[in-house]
């Protein structure tokens, strides 16, 4: 929990403030997770902020199929990536408050919330910040997205073509 909330200031994902008139702040819990590794044994629990459930929209299964089996039947590279806490890389437009999570709340401030500059877990505009931070990104650095599937991005230089299909895993 200390590794989330240092992860929050690294971030700057919020900023403790007195609460304005008429706040009324989200609640904030901690959740924590078991998953399954490849082997069926437990893993080490992930730890987040959440509010509520959320749904994460993945590229299509045949889009993933597709991209697997082009490199594989040309005898290209395929690489993968994780992006550590992606969701508090977007930013909000809303203005959002919530409670300072339980257990460590400021003893110098206990009235005080947190304004939200960027996304949390769970937070229902958090996979639609976070998107649009990285297609704009994607975007500037001149990838073409795909007509069909908008998690699909190509780049073309010279004979070179670069595929990013993006994945979004919403298990913290």
């Amino acid at each position: 929990m200390h590794e989330e909330l240092e992860n929050f200031e690294r971030n700057h994902v919020w900023d403790l403030v007195e609460p304005p008139p008429n706040c009324h702040p989200i609640g904030t819990k901690w959740v924590l997770k078991d998953k399954q590794g490849e082997n069926g044994m437990v893993v080490p629990r992930k730890e987040g902020i959440d509010y509520e459930e959320t749904f994460a929209p993945v590229a299509r299964l045949e889009a993933i199929r597709i991209l697997l089996a082009f490199p594989a039947s040309k005898g290209f590279k395929l690489q993968q990536m994780d992006v550590k806490s992606a969701f508090l890389n977007g930013f909000i437009e809303e203005e959002v408050f919530v409670r300072q999570p339980p257990g460590f709340e400021s003893a110098r401030f206990p009235d005080r919330v947190y304004k939200l500059r960027k996304a949390l877990y769970g937070l229902k505009q958090a996979l639609r910040a976070w998107y649009a931070r990285l297609k704009s990104f994607l975007l500037n650095c001149r990838f073409v997205m795909g007509s069909v599937d908008k998690t699909l991005f190509l780049l073309s230089r010279g004979g070179d073509t670069l595929v990013v299909q993006i994945y979004v895993d919403d298990e913290q």
